[in-house]
Protein backbone atom coordinates (compact mmCIF):
# COMPACT_ATOMS: atom_id res chain seq x y z
CA UNK A 1 0.00 0.00 0.00
CA UNK A 2 1.06 3.36 -0.82
CA UNK A 3 1.59 5.72 2.08
CA UNK A 4 0.78 9.08 0.83
CA UNK A 5 -0.84 11.32 3.60
CA UNK A 6 -4.26 12.28 2.61
CA UNK A 7 -3.95 16.00 2.22
CA UNK A 8 -1.35 15.37 -0.10
CA UNK A 9 -4.26 14.44 -2.54
CA UNK A 10 -4.71 16.34 -5.79
CA UNK A 11 -7.62 18.12 -6.18
CA UNK A 12 -9.24 16.12 -9.39
CA UNK A 13 -12.50 18.14 -9.55
CA UNK A 14 -11.29 21.52 -10.34
CA UNK A 15 -13.93 23.92 -8.80
CA UNK A 16 -15.03 22.60 -5.12
CA UNK A 17 -18.64 22.28 -4.99
CA UNK A 18 -20.85 24.26 -3.43
CA UNK A 19 -21.57 24.55 0.60
CA UNK A 20 -24.03 21.19 1.38
CA UNK A 21 -27.41 22.39 2.28
CA UNK A 22 -26.23 19.96 5.53
CA UNK A 23 -24.66 23.11 6.79
CA UNK A 24 -27.26 25.38 6.47
CA UNK A 25 -30.89 26.66 6.41
CA UNK A 26 -33.45 24.73 8.40
CA UNK A 27 -32.41 21.52 10.17
CA UNK A 28 -35.84 20.13 9.72
CA UNK A 29 -36.34 21.13 6.09
CA UNK A 30 -32.54 19.77 5.20
CA UNK A 31 -32.98 16.50 7.24
CA UNK A 32 -36.36 15.67 5.66
CA UNK A 33 -34.94 16.61 1.89
CA UNK A 34 -32.45 14.52 2.88
CA UNK A 35 -34.92 11.93 3.79
CA UNK A 36 -36.65 11.31 1.08
CA UNK A 37 -34.34 9.84 -1.92
CA UNK A 38 -33.82 7.48 0.46
CA UNK A 39 -37.34 6.41 1.77
CA UNK A 40 -38.13 6.47 -1.66
CA UNK A 41 -35.45 3.97 -2.21
CA UNK A 42 -35.88 1.72 0.76
CA UNK A 43 -39.75 1.48 -0.17
CA UNK A 44 -38.80 0.26 -3.39
CA UNK A 45 -36.63 -2.16 -1.53
CA UNK A 46 -39.40 -3.05 0.79
CA UNK A 47 -41.54 -3.74 -2.40
CA UNK A 48 -38.80 -5.41 -4.29
CA UNK A 49 -38.77 -8.10 -1.18
CA UNK A 50 -42.61 -8.38 -0.73
CA UNK A 51 -42.97 -8.90 -4.45
CA UNK A 52 -40.23 -11.86 -3.64
CA UNK A 53 -42.01 -13.45 -0.90
CA UNK A 54 -45.86 -12.84 -2.48
CA UNK A 55 -44.31 -14.77 -6.02
CA UNK A 56 -42.86 -17.45 -3.87
CA UNK A 57 -46.19 -17.58 -1.89
CA UNK A 58 -47.70 -19.01 -5.60
CA UNK A 59 -45.24 -21.81 -6.04
CA UNK A 60 -44.90 -23.32 -2.49
CA UNK A 61 -43.95 -23.23 1.25
CA UNK A 62 -40.12 -24.39 0.07
CA UNK A 63 -39.45 -21.50 -1.77
CA UNK A 64 -40.77 -18.88 0.71
CA UNK A 65 -37.96 -20.16 2.89
CA UNK A 66 -35.67 -20.09 -0.27
CA UNK A 67 -36.78 -16.60 -0.27
CA UNK A 68 -36.42 -15.91 3.58
CA UNK A 69 -32.83 -17.42 3.91
CA UNK A 70 -31.73 -15.58 1.03
CA UNK A 71 -32.41 -12.46 2.73
CA UNK A 72 -30.46 -12.92 5.82
CA UNK A 73 -27.67 -14.15 3.35
CA UNK A 74 -27.84 -10.72 1.22
CA UNK A 75 -28.31 -8.97 4.79
CA UNK A 76 -24.79 -10.46 5.46
CA UNK A 77 -23.32 -9.27 2.65
CA UNK A 78 -24.59 -5.71 3.31
CA UNK A 79 -23.26 -5.91 7.13
CA UNK A 80 -19.73 -6.93 4.76
CA UNK A 81 -20.02 -4.12 3.13
CA UNK A 82 -20.70 -1.76 6.06
CA UNK A 83 -17.40 -2.45 6.65
CA UNK A 84 -16.36 0.11 4.08
CA UNK A 85 -19.73 1.80 3.61
CA UNK A 86 -19.97 3.38 7.30
CA UNK A 87 -16.11 4.62 7.00
CA UNK A 88 -16.70 6.52 3.98
CA UNK A 89 -19.93 8.23 4.76
CA UNK A 90 -18.50 9.23 8.01
CA UNK A 91 -15.64 10.48 6.49
CA UNK A 92 -16.81 11.72 3.26
CA UNK A 93 -19.29 13.65 5.58
CA UNK A 94 -16.54 14.85 7.56
CA UNK A 95 -13.76 15.98 4.64
CA UNK A 96 -17.00 17.97 3.13
CA UNK A 97 -17.95 19.89 6.02
CA UNK A 98 -14.94 20.84 6.33
CA UNK A 99 -14.48 22.10 3.14
CA UNK A 100 -11.62 19.39 2.30
CA UNK A 101 -13.20 18.04 -0.85
CA UNK A 102 -9.92 16.26 -2.51
CA UNK A 103 -9.93 14.42 0.21
CA UNK A 104 -13.61 13.13 0.32
CA UNK A 105 -12.91 12.00 -2.85
CA UNK A 106 -10.12 10.10 -1.72
CA UNK A 107 -11.83 8.41 0.67
CA UNK A 108 -14.91 7.76 -1.96
CA UNK A 109 -12.08 6.32 -4.48
CA UNK A 110 -10.51 4.15 -1.70
CA UNK A 111 -14.07 2.79 -0.40
CA UNK A 112 -14.72 1.54 -4.01
CA UNK A 113 -11.03 -0.17 -4.66
CA UNK A 114 -12.13 -2.16 -1.32
CA UNK A 115 -15.68 -2.73 -2.57
CA UNK A 116 -14.19 -5.11 -5.48
CA UNK A 117 -12.45 -7.09 -3.23
CA UNK A 118 -15.41 -7.10 -0.56
CA UNK A 119 -17.50 -8.40 -3.74
CA UNK A 120 -15.45 -11.15 -4.51
CA UNK A 121 -15.10 -12.30 -0.81
CA UNK A 122 -18.82 -12.29 -0.20
CA UNK A 123 -19.14 -14.43 -3.33
CA UNK A 124 -16.88 -17.04 -2.30
CA UNK A 125 -18.26 -16.88 1.46
CA UNK A 126 -21.82 -17.94 0.19
CA UNK A 127 -21.22 -19.91 -2.34
CA UNK A 128 -19.25 -22.50 -0.34
CA UNK A 129 -21.08 -21.89 2.62
CA UNK A 130 -24.41 -22.41 0.95
CA UNK A 131 -25.27 -26.30 2.09
CA UNK A 132 -23.86 -25.29 5.72
CA UNK A 133 -26.45 -22.57 5.99
CA UNK A 134 -29.67 -24.66 4.70
CA UNK A 135 -28.21 -27.21 7.42
CA UNK A 136 -27.94 -25.01 10.49
CA UNK A 137 -32.08 -24.24 9.65
CA UNK A 138 -32.73 -27.80 10.00
CA UNK A 139 -34.54 -28.01 7.03
CA UNK A 140 -35.80 -30.66 5.02
CA UNK A 141 -33.80 -31.99 2.07
CA UNK A 142 -36.27 -30.92 -0.43
CA UNK A 143 -36.43 -27.93 0.98
CA UNK A 144 -32.63 -27.64 1.52
CA UNK A 145 -32.00 -28.56 -2.23
CA UNK A 146 -34.05 -25.89 -3.21
CA UNK A 147 -32.34 -23.52 -0.94
CA UNK A 148 -29.03 -23.87 -1.65
CA UNK A 149 -29.62 -23.50 -5.70
CA UNK A 150 -31.34 -20.34 -4.89
CA UNK A 151 -28.34 -19.36 -2.69
CA UNK A 152 -25.52 -20.30 -5.03
CA UNK A 153 -26.99 -17.93 -8.13
CA UNK A 154 -28.09 -15.23 -5.86
CA UNK A 155 -24.39 -15.10 -4.85
CA UNK A 156 -23.19 -13.79 -8.19
CA UNK A 157 -25.40 -10.36 -7.67
CA UNK A 158 -23.31 -9.46 -4.87
CA UNK A 159 -20.30 -9.01 -6.53
CA UNK A 160 -21.57 -5.71 -7.75
CA UNK A 161 -24.04 -4.77 -5.28
CA UNK A 162 -20.29 -4.05 -3.17
CA UNK A 163 -19.84 -1.07 -5.64
CA UNK A 164 -24.02 0.19 -5.47
CA UNK A 165 -23.67 0.17 -1.32
CA UNK A 166 -20.46 1.38 -0.75
CA UNK A 167 -20.44 3.99 -3.73
CA UNK A 168 -24.04 5.17 -2.42
CA UNK A 169 -22.48 5.47 1.04
CA UNK A 170 -20.17 8.08 -0.63
CA UNK A 171 -22.39 9.56 -2.18
CA UNK A 172 -24.70 10.34 0.70
CA UNK A 173 -21.52 11.82 2.38
CA UNK A 174 -21.83 14.67 0.12
CA UNK A 175 -25.09 15.36 0.69
CA UNK A 176 -26.66 13.64 -2.71
CA UNK A 177 -29.24 11.44 -1.57
CA UNK A 178 -30.62 11.55 -5.16
CA UNK A 179 -28.20 9.44 -7.74
CA UNK A 180 -28.51 6.12 -5.20
CA UNK A 181 -32.28 6.92 -5.34
CA UNK A 182 -32.19 7.01 -9.18
CA UNK A 183 -29.91 4.41 -9.44
CA UNK A 184 -31.37 1.71 -6.96
CA UNK A 185 -34.85 2.95 -8.50
CA UNK A 186 -33.57 1.58 -11.55
CA UNK A 187 -32.03 -2.00 -10.13
CA UNK A 188 -35.63 -2.49 -8.33
CA UNK A 189 -38.39 -2.30 -11.34
CA UNK A 190 -35.37 -3.86 -13.28
CA UNK A 191 -36.25 -6.55 -10.62
CA UNK A 192 -38.89 -6.75 -10.03
CA UNK A 193 -40.34 -6.66 -13.92
CA UNK A 194 -37.86 -9.83 -14.45
CA UNK A 195 -38.61 -12.24 -12.00
CA UNK A 196 -42.50 -11.77 -12.75
CA UNK A 197 -42.34 -12.20 -16.23
CA UNK A 198 -39.88 -15.28 -15.63
CA UNK A 199 -41.96 -16.90 -12.87
CA UNK A 200 -45.35 -16.96 -14.67
CA UNK A 201 -44.33 -16.75 -18.36
CA UNK A 202 -44.61 -13.36 -20.18
CA UNK A 203 -45.34 -13.85 -24.30
CA UNK A 204 -42.48 -15.94 -26.13
CA UNK A 205 -40.65 -15.76 -22.50
CA UNK A 206 -41.47 -19.25 -20.24
CA UNK A 207 -42.02 -19.82 -16.48
CA UNK A 208 -39.38 -21.08 -15.01
CA UNK A 209 -40.97 -20.43 -11.52
CA UNK A 210 -38.40 -19.89 -8.60
CA UNK A 211 -35.52 -19.59 -10.80
CA UNK A 212 -37.07 -16.67 -12.16
CA UNK A 213 -37.32 -14.60 -8.77
CA UNK A 214 -33.00 -15.33 -8.46
CA UNK A 215 -32.52 -14.66 -12.11
CA UNK A 216 -34.14 -11.14 -12.04
CA UNK A 217 -32.51 -10.21 -8.61
CA UNK A 218 -29.15 -10.99 -9.95
CA UNK A 219 -29.33 -8.97 -13.23
CA UNK A 220 -30.82 -5.79 -11.14
CA UNK A 221 -27.78 -5.72 -8.86
CA UNK A 222 -25.96 -6.05 -12.25
CA UNK A 223 -27.80 -2.91 -13.17
CA UNK A 224 -27.06 -1.42 -10.48
CA UNK A 225 -23.31 -1.83 -10.22
CA UNK A 226 -22.84 -0.65 -13.82
CA UNK A 227 -24.62 2.21 -13.31
CA UNK A 228 -23.02 3.20 -10.00
CA UNK A 229 -19.64 2.78 -11.74
CA UNK A 230 -20.60 5.31 -14.47
CA UNK A 231 -21.91 7.68 -12.70
CA UNK A 232 -18.86 8.23 -10.85
CA UNK A 233 -16.49 7.82 -13.55
CA UNK A 234 -18.52 10.98 -15.03
CA UNK A 235 -18.48 12.95 -11.48
CA UNK A 236 -21.26 13.69 -9.34
CA UNK A 237 -21.52 15.93 -6.24
CA UNK A 238 -17.76 16.75 -6.03
CA UNK A 239 -17.00 12.57 -6.48
CA UNK A 240 -15.57 11.58 -9.54
CA UNK A 241 -14.00 8.06 -10.00
CA UNK A 242 -10.16 8.12 -10.79
CA UNK A 243 -8.59 4.42 -11.22
CA UNK A 244 -5.17 6.00 -9.80
CA UNK A 245 -7.09 6.61 -6.62
CA UNK A 246 -8.53 3.44 -5.90
CA UNK A 247 -5.25 2.19 -5.34
CA UNK A 248 -4.84 1.27 -1.37
CA UNK A 249 -3.11 4.35 0.27
CA UNK A 250 -2.22 2.90 4.02
CA UNK A 251 -3.42 5.66 6.44
CA UNK A 252 -6.80 6.28 4.12
CA UNK A 253 -7.58 2.60 4.21
CA UNK A 254 -6.53 2.52 8.30
CA UNK A 255 -9.19 5.25 8.97
CA UNK A 256 -11.92 3.82 7.06
CA UNK A 257 -11.41 0.33 8.46
CA UNK A 258 -11.16 2.41 11.77
CA UNK A 259 -14.49 3.64 11.27
CA UNK A 260 -16.03 1.01 9.81
CA UNK A 261 -14.12 -2.22 11.93
CA UNK A 262 -16.69 -1.71 14.88
CA UNK A 263 -19.62 -1.32 13.02
CA UNK A 264 -18.84 -3.91 10.63
CA UNK A 265 -18.45 -6.40 13.51
CA UNK A 266 -21.63 -4.41 15.31
CA UNK A 267 -23.53 -5.85 12.07
CA UNK A 268 -21.92 -9.26 12.60
CA UNK A 269 -22.75 -10.21 15.66
CA UNK A 270 -26.14 -8.89 14.61
CA UNK A 271 -26.84 -11.00 12.14
CA UNK A 272 -25.22 -14.15 13.73
CA UNK A 273 -27.77 -13.33 16.56
CA UNK A 274 -30.49 -13.19 14.11
CA UNK A 275 -29.99 -16.18 12.02
CA UNK A 276 -29.65 -18.57 15.45
CA UNK A 277 -32.85 -16.94 15.87
CA UNK A 278 -34.33 -18.13 12.79
CA UNK A 279 -32.26 -21.13 13.52
CA UNK A 280 -34.63 -21.30 16.61
CA UNK A 281 -37.82 -20.39 14.86
CA UNK A 282 -36.89 -23.69 12.74
CA UNK A 283 -37.10 -25.67 16.33
CA UNK A 284 -40.85 -24.31 16.97
CA UNK A 285 -42.38 -27.50 16.26
CA UNK A 286 -41.82 -30.43 14.03
CA UNK A 287 -42.84 -31.49 10.74
CA UNK A 288 -45.52 -29.38 9.01
CA UNK A 289 -46.10 -26.61 11.89
CA UNK A 290 -42.36 -25.73 12.16
CA UNK A 291 -42.45 -24.93 8.09
CA UNK A 292 -45.36 -22.89 8.57
CA UNK A 293 -43.84 -20.98 11.50
CA UNK A 294 -40.52 -20.43 9.49
CA UNK A 295 -42.76 -18.99 6.75
CA UNK A 296 -45.14 -17.01 8.73
CA UNK A 297 -41.74 -15.28 10.27
CA UNK A 298 -40.03 -14.63 7.35
CA UNK A 299 -43.59 -12.84 6.26
CA UNK A 300 -43.85 -10.92 9.26
CA UNK A 301 -40.55 -10.09 8.96
CA UNK A 302 -40.63 -8.96 5.51
CA UNK A 303 -43.46 -6.95 6.31
CA UNK A 304 -42.40 -5.24 9.02
CA UNK A 305 -39.35 -3.60 6.69
CA UNK A 306 -42.26 -1.34 5.86
CA UNK A 307 -41.04 0.60 9.30
CA UNK A 308 -37.08 -0.59 9.33
CA UNK A 309 -36.25 0.37 6.09
CA UNK A 310 -37.63 4.03 6.34
CA UNK A 311 -35.91 4.08 9.59
CA UNK A 312 -32.52 3.26 7.85
CA UNK A 313 -33.58 6.52 5.39
CA UNK A 314 -34.07 8.99 8.32
CA UNK A 315 -30.95 7.33 9.79
CA UNK A 316 -29.10 7.97 6.74
CA UNK A 317 -29.88 11.51 6.64
CA UNK A 318 -29.12 11.94 9.82
CA UNK A 319 -25.46 10.46 9.35
CA UNK A 320 -25.07 13.27 6.85
CA UNK A 321 -25.94 16.07 8.71
CA UNK A 322 -24.03 14.57 12.25
CA UNK A 323 -20.92 14.01 9.92
CA UNK A 324 -21.21 17.44 8.30
CA UNK A 325 -21.94 19.45 11.05
CA UNK A 326 -18.67 18.20 13.13
CA UNK A 327 -16.67 18.94 10.04
CA UNK A 328 -18.05 22.35 9.96
CA UNK A 329 -17.53 22.69 13.88
CA UNK A 330 -21.61 23.15 14.61
CA UNK A 331 -22.03 20.37 17.11
CA UNK A 332 -25.32 21.56 18.22
CA UNK A 333 -26.50 21.25 14.73
CA UNK A 334 -25.34 17.96 14.49
CA UNK A 335 -27.48 17.35 17.56
CA UNK A 336 -30.42 18.76 16.24
CA UNK A 337 -30.29 17.08 13.20
CA UNK A 338 -30.45 13.28 15.38
CA UNK A 339 -33.48 14.56 17.52
CA UNK A 340 -35.38 15.76 14.51
CA UNK A 341 -34.90 12.26 12.31
CA UNK A 342 -36.34 10.41 15.14
CA UNK A 343 -39.18 13.15 15.20
CA UNK A 344 -40.32 12.69 12.22
CA UNK A 345 -39.32 9.12 10.83
CA UNK A 346 -41.37 8.27 14.73
CA UNK A 347 -44.49 9.69 13.50
CA UNK A 348 -44.77 7.25 10.72
CA UNK A 349 -43.84 4.34 13.25
CA UNK A 350 -46.87 5.66 14.77
CA UNK A 351 -49.17 5.14 11.73
CA UNK A 352 -47.76 1.79 11.02
CA UNK A 353 -48.67 0.55 14.12
CA UNK A 354 -52.06 0.55 13.56
CA UNK A 355 -51.44 -0.54 10.35
CA UNK A 356 -49.85 -3.61 11.55
CA UNK A 357 -52.60 -4.10 14.14
CA UNK A 358 -55.40 -4.02 11.97
CA UNK A 359 -54.30 -5.11 9.04
CA UNK A 360 -52.98 -8.58 10.03
CA UNK A 361 -55.24 -10.87 8.95
CA UNK A 362 -55.68 -9.49 5.24
CA UNK A 363 -51.60 -9.26 4.89
CA UNK A 364 -51.08 -12.92 5.59
CA UNK A 365 -53.89 -14.39 3.78
CA UNK A 366 -52.74 -12.13 0.71
CA UNK A 367 -48.87 -13.00 1.26
CA UNK A 368 -49.29 -17.01 1.74
CA UNK A 369 -51.95 -18.68 -0.79
CA UNK A 370 -51.04 -22.28 0.02
CA UNK A 371 -51.06 -23.04 3.89
CA UNK A 372 -53.76 -22.47 5.87
CA UNK A 373 -51.97 -22.76 9.15
CA UNK A 374 -49.18 -20.28 7.69
CA UNK A 375 -52.08 -17.32 7.76
CA UNK A 376 -53.32 -18.39 11.41
CA UNK A 377 -49.89 -18.13 13.25
CA UNK A 378 -48.66 -14.76 11.48
CA UNK A 379 -51.48 -12.05 12.11
CA UNK A 380 -51.38 -12.08 16.49
CA UNK A 381 -47.64 -12.06 16.41
CA UNK A 382 -47.63 -8.80 13.97
CA UNK A 383 -50.32 -7.48 15.82
CA UNK A 384 -47.95 -7.33 19.25
CA UNK A 385 -44.96 -6.07 17.31
CA UNK A 386 -47.13 -3.41 16.48
CA UNK A 387 -46.78 -2.01 19.63
CA UNK A 388 -43.07 -1.71 19.60
CA UNK A 389 -42.43 0.18 16.39
CA UNK A 390 -41.25 3.53 17.64
CA UNK A 391 -38.52 1.56 19.60
CA UNK A 392 -37.43 0.00 16.58
CA UNK A 393 -36.89 3.38 14.37
CA UNK A 394 -35.90 5.27 17.78
CA UNK A 395 -32.88 2.66 17.77
CA UNK A 396 -31.63 2.71 14.37
CA UNK A 397 -31.80 6.36 13.57
CA UNK A 398 -29.99 7.19 16.91
CA UNK A 399 -27.49 4.50 16.11
CA UNK A 400 -27.32 5.33 12.63
CA UNK A 401 -26.58 9.29 13.83
CA UNK A 402 -23.75 7.97 15.90
CA UNK A 403 -21.85 6.20 12.93
CA UNK A 404 -22.34 9.47 10.99
CA UNK A 405 -20.12 11.02 13.97
CA UNK A 406 -17.74 8.04 13.93
CA UNK A 407 -19.07 7.18 17.07
CA UNK A 408 -19.21 3.22 15.88
CA UNK A 409 -18.38 0.94 19.31
CA UNK A 410 -21.10 2.11 21.44
CA UNK A 411 -23.61 0.48 19.03
CA UNK A 412 -21.46 -2.35 18.82
CA UNK A 413 -22.27 -3.35 22.61
CA UNK A 414 -26.17 -1.83 22.25
CA UNK A 415 -26.30 -4.79 19.43
CA UNK A 416 -24.23 -7.45 21.94
CA UNK A 417 -26.84 -6.96 24.95
CA UNK A 418 -30.68 -6.18 23.28
CA UNK A 419 -29.00 -9.59 20.59
CA UNK A 420 -27.19 -11.73 23.00
CA UNK A 421 -28.59 -11.13 26.57
CA UNK A 422 -32.24 -10.41 25.58
CA UNK A 423 -33.77 -12.08 21.94
CA UNK A 424 -31.83 -15.14 21.96
CA UNK A 425 -32.00 -16.18 25.68
CA UNK A 426 -35.88 -15.12 25.51
CA UNK A 427 -36.47 -16.64 22.67
CA UNK A 428 -35.26 -19.88 23.89
CA UNK A 429 -37.42 -19.41 27.09
CA UNK A 430 -40.58 -18.61 25.62
CA UNK A 431 -41.12 -20.01 21.94
CA UNK A 432 -39.70 -23.47 22.76
CA UNK A 433 -39.70 -24.09 26.60
CA UNK A 434 -42.44 -22.72 27.69
CA UNK A 435 -43.77 -23.80 24.06
CA UNK A 436 -45.14 -20.41 23.16
CA UNK A 437 -44.34 -21.15 19.71
CA UNK A 438 -44.19 -17.98 17.73
CA UNK A 439 -45.84 -15.71 19.83
CA UNK A 440 -43.04 -16.27 22.46
CA UNK A 441 -40.40 -15.81 20.50
CA UNK A 442 -41.76 -12.59 18.72
CA UNK A 443 -41.98 -11.51 22.52
CA UNK A 444 -38.45 -11.66 22.59
CA UNK A 445 -38.23 -10.36 19.24
CA UNK A 446 -40.22 -7.14 20.81
CA UNK A 447 -37.96 -7.11 24.15
CA UNK A 448 -34.99 -6.94 21.94
CA UNK A 449 -36.32 -3.60 20.19
CA UNK A 450 -37.22 -2.00 23.54
CA UNK A 451 -33.51 -1.96 24.72
CA UNK A 452 -32.18 -1.02 21.57
CA UNK A 453 -34.06 2.03 21.33
CA UNK A 454 -33.19 3.08 25.18
CA UNK A 455 -29.21 2.35 25.22
CA UNK A 456 -29.47 4.05 21.92
CA UNK A 457 -31.03 7.13 22.78
CA UNK A 458 -29.53 7.30 26.33
CA UNK A 459 -26.07 7.78 24.38
CA UNK A 460 -27.01 10.13 21.50
CA UNK A 461 -28.88 12.28 24.91
CA UNK A 462 -25.43 12.33 26.56
CA UNK A 463 -23.32 13.76 23.66
CA UNK A 464 -19.95 11.77 23.95
CA UNK A 465 -19.91 11.23 20.07
CA UNK A 466 -19.65 14.80 19.89
CA UNK A 467 -15.53 14.44 20.61
CA UNK A 468 -15.58 11.51 18.64
CA UNK A 469 -11.98 11.83 16.71
CA UNK A 470 -12.16 10.55 12.74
Amino acid sequence: MSQTPVSSTPNTQGKSPAPSIANRGSVRRALFWFAMPVLGEQLLNTAVGLVDVFLAGTISVHATSAIGLAAYVGWLMSMLFMLVGTGATALVARMTGAGKHADANLFANQSLGLAAGLGVAGFAFIWLLAPTLATLQSMSPETSAVVVHYLRFDAIGHLFTSFTLIGAAAMRGVGDMRTPFKILTVVNITNIVTSYALVFGLGPIPAIGINGIVIGTVFGRFIGGLLTLMTLRRGRGGLKLVPNLMKPVRESVRRILRIGGPAALDGLIMWSGHFAFLMLIGQLDAGSAGNAYYAAHIIGIRVEALTYLPAVAFGAAAATMVGQALGAGDAERARRAGHEAVLQCGLLGAALTGFYYFGADAIFRWMQQTDDVVRIAGPPALRMAAFFQVFLTTAIIYVNALRGAGDTRYPLIITFVSVYVVRLPAGYLLGITMELGLMGAWMAMCGDMTIRGVLATMRFVRGRWIDTTV
